[in-house]
């Protein structure tokens, strides 16, 4: 690799970063304030909201949020606390664990939608 070949992708680099970092930043500033959840709660409800019977395994979902198991799993606590799901034990499988969204987490992710679609279309679209 040139050194300006090596430059260009370093700089493609940072400037995925400072995207990932302004979107990040202004979600989880506009989703805290108007609606008390943050990115990776919101990314949560999303994902079971939009999953057939509104559930899906508890590892599923530390793929969705981007988060190791354990911070999934302190995730999934913080919203079950918060009424918005809930942990069942799978019927099949005894070790297995569901994540089930509850009515106050789809109303919650109903009300915060419009907020996360708004955001990802100014930051990411410049839309006004």
């Amino acid at each position: 690799m040139t050194g300006s070949s090596e430059q260009e992708l370093v700089e493609e680099w940072h400037g995925l970063l400072a995207r990932h970092a302004a979107v990040h930043n202004a979600l989880e500033c506009e989703l805290k304030a108007d609606h008390d959840i943050g990115v990776s709660e919101f990314e949560a409800l999303e994902l079971l909201a939009t999953t057939e019977h509104g559930k899906c395994r508890g590892q599923d979902l530390s793929g969705v949020v981007h988060l190791s198991q354990s911070a999934a799993s302190r995730l999934v606590a913080r919203l079950e606390r918060d009424g918005l799901v809930e942990r069942v034990m799978c019927e099949l499988d005894r070790r297995g664990i569901f994540v089930i969204l509850t009515d106050e987490g789809r109303r919650r992710h109903t009300q915060a939608k419009p907020t996360h679609r708004s955001v990802l279309a100014r930051t990411l679209r410049g839309d006004q």
